[in-house]
């Protein structure tokens, strides 16, 4: 919460006036995906149990929504978001941008991250890419695109999550180092007026 907007909501209770809230969600990560076995009911049971009222799905699973390239596969979280509906549990759909599928890599290796020391990362764990590499922004793109365009009116879906953990992963190769030149250029026009905003006057 922004500190503007958390002063008037002190205020407010200050003042007797404190909004009252329609709803609370209370809720976990679930992944169904992950399961060495069928327990999608047993899960859902339990959940319903335990007074959830939402939850977080779908953000590590690249491979599963696009096994292969441009064969994108949405049965399998369907049925997790049709059962949740039955239930009356909310979904947050994730976005399964930091988990790279193997088909990705094999096609497009120069995407996973070069480290300041030079070395580029291996294959095989999460959150090893540059994401401001142009390849992985088209194919992180378009997977997105596919899942909102297939799950937008799903009674189930409340929100998005967009990608998870989001950081720079590291990157500190060449096309992250030209990029923050280009974006210097733009902010500041001259080497002379980034010394002077920078205080680089020594």
């Amino acid at each position: 919460m922004r500190p503007a907007a958390l002063l008037l909501l002190c205020a407010a209770a200050l003042a007797g006036q404190t909004p009252k809230m329609s709803t609370v969600l209370y809720g976990a990560s679930y992944y169904h995906e992950y399961m060495p076995y069928e327990r999608l009911d047993k899960d859902v049971e339990l959940m319903r149990k335990a007074g959830l009222s939402v939850v977080r799905v779908g953000e590590s699973t690249w491979t599963s929504w696009e096994p292969r390239e441009g064969q994108f596969e949405f049965a399998w979280m369907e049925r997790v978001l049709d059962r949740m509906q039955q239930a009356g549990i909310k979904v947050i759909l994730g976005t399964p941008t930091y988990s790279i599928p193997p088909w990705l890599y094999r096609k497009h290796p120069e995407i996973l991250v070069t480290h300041l020391d030079g070395k580029k990362a291996t294959y095989g764990i999460r959150q090893n890419m540059d994401i401001a590499h142009p390849v992985y922004r088209y194919y992180a793109e378009r997977v997105i695109r596919e899942i909102l365009n297939h799950f937008k009116d799903h009674p189930a879906v409340i929100g998005y999550q967009i990608d998870n953990e989001t950081s720079n992963y590291g990157a500190a190769g060449p096309l992250v180092q030209a990029n923050f030149v280009d974006y210097l250029k733009r902010k500041f026009g001259s080497v002379q007026e980034l010394n002077k905003a920078w205080g680089f006057v020594y």
